[in-house]
Formats: structure tokens, C-alpha cells, sequence
């Protein structure tokens, strides 16, 4: 393998070093970057807009930057932002055709990045408002998953992990509303964490489907992840948002994992369609034992889901989150229909079921949490089945389409209850040479905990030297 795709792969942190060291330039980087996005990105669909000539000047500003012995965490690293957050002057299409007026001023997550210095260099495709566990709309096309162009990449942030686990930017900004981060880093192999509750910013857009949905990052390392949360999280917080973490979340990824009291729940929560495919059991399973190599305490512990999954407390908001971002749209007659169809379901959720949803989430919390009264971290699936044929969705009703997205999601969507962190991390591939991937659940405000974790686990299992081979 070439130097320069050593380059494109190694990731935002070490990106950040050499540009530091002077080994490689911005403008370099956001080169190769822009090179390889011409030359693959008809094959994946990631990109639904490219900024050339803008990140090629903001590269350039950050190379003057660090030339005056400026220096910067992200300092002229190159990302991708998902195309639900405000880039400044350019249209927030959130996955439609609906909503072409540019954006005044940068999302707060933008910004941070920005001051970090990072190089927007794009943003990426969606479904429509984020809906659904696929990235395919009418508007923009079929998303495609690198280790497999026949499969989807998984949603709603394909766009931004086939991007990343193809080489064509070492992050991207991503969100999670019921498993919107942690489906597409678990098909596409890579790190995903969806972080406590308001500890990445959310505005302008505050308190997202009444508060299931929190910003992250995909990416292929732990120690990527955790820098972008050191660059971005902290005060102000958004309104209710956590205390700040007691240490860098870096030194959290660097720190040894303890021994820690890890639960095993791979019960599926009751979904009409889910099936818990093998590979993805022998997923966690493998994953038990590895850790119980590595001295943990590790314990079978299944979770009380209840009776329906998604939860009727999980519905009444996400409907009546579509419903208000529909409202917002400034041509709503140009979205998809079944996108129409569950705006008008949301338009019967009364802002009073909303409340009794928020009033339910502490019962909710404390039941699903059982099992972290005497463990440290709940290690479950992430999906029941592997990646889907890309374009599954396609002409579902949105009957269907919900039905397939809460069976994809089941294990997902409560913690978007609950507000905690929870993440996506690769474990292997399936005998068609597909990723594998586990989720890994800690308390409230204990995303350290996933971090050091998820850091021993990739250095036993060395996932970020693996890369789809059409795109090495």
C-alpha cells in the first residue's frame, strides 16, 4: 500500500500529529482527501456536496496557522459533516429536497470544529430527517456500503461512515436518534459512540425528537473518537447537559482498562421481525470471551424490555419530532410520501404524550439499567442481522419501512431513552466477509468507561488495519 492511502487511512489524530510535525501539509491532506472522493465516491454515493475551493483555502489558513507556531487539536484535519447540521451558507437538506434555503451561521458542533481547526471538506448523505437505519432518498440516491457496494452502509449517517471506511476523510460528523451512529459504524466497521445526553452540542436545533437525539462523530479509533469529543464537548453546554468529564476523554482511550463487572444481555427485545442472526451472536459471544481473557468479570444478565420495542415512550417522540421538523421545512409538498404519511401520524401525538414520555423516562432508565446496579458495562448486539441489500428500503410503504427500522434498532432505541452513552465497536467479519460489531453500554456520563474499554478491545483485535479492498 502507497504512503498516500497510509495517509488517507490513519486517522484524524494521527492526521493531526503530521500536520503538527510538519511531515505532511493541510492542503496535502484535503488534496488526497479531494482525490479520492473523485475518484470513489460514484461508487458509494457518501457525499451529497463537496466544499473544493473552500476547504482548499481553509487548508491553506491552517497551514499559515501553524507556521506561525499556532497549534490546534484538529489543526487542519480535513472532516465531513452529516448533512442535518448547518454549515454556513450552504443549504441543511436533512436527506430532502424540501429545505434549499443556505444556513445562516455554522452549527455549534461546526463551529467547535472549526476552532479546533478542522477543514470542512463536505457534507453527507442521509435518509430523509434522518428516519429510518438506511441512507437512500428519493432526492439523493442509494448510499452504498464499502466492504460490500451491494449492501446499505445503515443509517441515518451512511453517508458519513461509508466516507470514513472508505478513506475518503479520517471523520465524520454523525447523529443518533434511536441507533443512527451506532447501525452505520456496526455495518461498516467502525467506531461509533453515541455520547451522554447534551454532551456534544446540538445547537441550533436543541433538544432534537424531545431529546433521543445527541451528535457524535464516526470514525476508524477509539483515540479519534475521544479527540473529537475533547475538541468539541465542554461549556457552554446545551441546557441539561453533563458535568464536564473529570479528564480528557484522550487519556481515558490511553488509560488501561480495569477489571470491570461486564453483563451479557443478547435476549431480543420483543420485535415482530427481528431474529438475532448467528454471526451476529457469535459476535458477542466471542466478544465475552475475549474479555474474559483479557480478566474481567463477565456475567450473563438479560435486560426487561418490556412488552413493545421500540416503547411507546420511544414512538410518541419520534413521531411527533417528524412532525415538527416537517413543519420547519420550507416546502414540505416535495418530501417522500410515506415521509408525509408519518408527519401526519406525528401531527396526532398532543404535546401531553410528549410530557408523559419525559415524566416515564426515570422508570424507564432505572429498569433498563438493572443490570448496572452491580456491573460496569452491558455488552449486548448491535443489530439482529447483518448489513441489508443496499436500496431495501426502496417503495416500502411506511408501514413497512417503521416495521423493518424497529426490528433493525431494537437493541438501539432505549438507550436514546435514557439519554446514556452507549457505542458500536467492530468485532470481525462474517464468513461474507462483512464487519461484525457489539455494543457497549455504560452508565450515565461514563463515556470514559466505553473508551478505555473499546481501546483494549482494538488492541487485541487491530480493526483500523483492515480496510475494504476496493477502496485500499
Amino acid at each position: 500500500m502507497d504512503a498516500t492511502t497510509e495517509l488517507a487511512y490513519a486517522g484524524i489524530a494521527q492526521q493531526a500529529r503530521l500536520i503538527a510535525a510538519g511531515e505532511v501539509s493541510s492542503r496535502e491532506l484535503v488534496e488526497l482527501c479531494l482525490g479520492r472522493i473523485e475518484r470513489f465516491d460514484p461508487q458509494l454515493g457518501a457525499f451529497r456536496v463537496v466544499f473544493a475551493e473552500r476547504a482548499l483555502l481553509e487548508a491553506q489558513q491552517a497551514d499559515a496557522r501553524r507556521g506561525a507556531g499556532e497549534e490546534r487539536p484538529l489543526g487542519g484535519v480535513p472532516l465531513a459533516v452529516k448533512d442535518e447540521m448547518d454549515v454556513a451558507g450552504e443549504a441543511t437538506t436533512m436527506g430532502t429536497d424540501a429545505n434549499p434555503q443556505p444556513a445562516r451561521a455554522d452549527a455549534e458542533v461546526v463551529r467547535r470544529l472549526r476552532e479546533a481547526g478542522a477543514v470542512v471538506i463536505g457534507k453527507t448523505k442521509m435518509p430523509e430527517l434522518g428516519m429510518y437505519p438506511m441512507t437512500q432518498s428519493a432526492t439523493w440516491g442509494v448510499t452504498r456500503n464499502p466492504w460490500d457496494t451491494t449492501r446499505s452502509p445503515g443509517g441515518s449517517s451512511g453517508g458519513s461512515a461509508a466516507a470514513v471506511a472508505a478513506g475518503l476523510v479520517g471523520g465524520a460528523l454523525a447523529a443518533d436518534g434511536g441507533g443512527s451512529i451506532r447501525v452505520p459504524a456496526a455495518y461498516c466497521g467502525l467506531v461509533g459512540v453515541k455520547p451522554q445526553r447534551g454532551r456534544v452540542p446540538l445547537a441550533p436545533h436543541l433538544d432534537a425528537w424531545y431529546g433521543l437525539v445527541v451528535n457524535g462523530v464516526l470514525t476508524r479509533s477509539v483515540e479519534d473518537t475521544a479527540l473529537f469529543l475533547d475538541a468539541v464537548a465542554g461549556a457552554p453546554h446545551d441546557p441539561g447537559g453533563p458535568a464536564p468529564p473529570d479528564r480528557p476523554f484522550v487519556r481515558a482511550a490511553h488509560e488501561p482498562a480495569g477489571r470491570w463487572r461486564i453483563a451479557v444481555a443478547t435476549r431480543l427485545p420483543p420485535s415482530p421481525l427481528a431474529r438475532l442472526d448467528p454471526a451476529n451472536r457469535a459476535a458477542v459471544s466471542e466478544t465475552a470471551e475475549l474479555l474474559r481473557a483479557l480478566g474481567h468479570e463477565v456475567r450473563e444478565h438479560e435486560i426487561d424490555y418490556g412488552a413493545m420495542t421500540p416503547p411507546p415512550e420511544f414512538t410518541v417522540r419520534y413521531l411527533r419530532g417528524v412532525y415538527d421538523e416537517v413543519g420547519a421545512l420550507g416546502e414540505p409538498e416535495r418530501l417522500e410520501r410515506r415521509t408525509r404519511a408519518m408527519a401526519r401520524l406525528g401531527s396526532i401525538v398532543a404535546p401531553a404524550l410528549v410530557r408523559w414520555s419525559r415524566a416515564r423516562e426515570a422508570q424507564l432508565a432505572a429498569r433498563y439499567n438493572e443490570a448496572l446496579r452491580d456491573h460496569d458495562v452491558l455488552l449486548t448486539p448491535v443489530t439482529p442481522a447483518p448489513a441489508p441489500r443496499a436500496a431495501s428500503h426502496e417503495g416500502l410503504s411506511w408501514l413497512r419501512a417503521s416495521l423493518i427500522s424497529a426490528a433493525t434498532v431494537a437493541y438501539l432505541a432505549p438507550w436514546n431513552l435514557t439519554g446514556q452513552p452507549a457505542a458500536s465497536v467492530p468485532a470481525g467479519f462474517d464468513e461474507q466477509g462483512l464487519p461484525r460489531a457489539v455494543q457497549l453500554i455504560a452508565r450515565p456520563d461514563e463515556e470514559a468507561t466505553l473508551l478505555s474499554l473499546a481501546a483494549q478491545l482494538e488492541g487485541e483485535r487491530g480493526w483500523v488495519e483492515r480496510r475494504p479492498a476496493a477502496f485500499a
